[in-house]
């Protein structure tokens, strides 16, 4: 069904790989977001987890995508939500 490929195809990924991808970011972030909340209770734990984490996934998704050659459908742009 083209609503389970649209999006994919505009970043340039299969859904397969779309699906791969997506579940790694969120994965990541959970895992932030648990450092940040032990970090929160002990300031002294994870003082950099959550925004080395924010950095990487930004470096992953923004600037990895920036090197998609646009080979998606015709009239479809870079789509950066995830």
């Amino acid at each position: 069904m083209k609503i389970f490929t649209d999006h994919p195809n505009s970043v340039g990924e299969t859904y397969g790989e779309h699906f791969l991808v997506a579940t790694g970011v969120g994965a990541k972030m959970v895992g932030a977001g648990l450092a940040c909340f032990v970090h929160a209770v002990f300031p002294f734990w994870c003082k950099s987890t959550g925004s080395k984490t924010i950095l990487g996934l930004h470096k992953r998704i923004i600037h990895g995508r920036e090197k998609f050659d646009g080979k998606a459908s015709k009239g479809h742009q870079k789509d950066w939500c995830i």
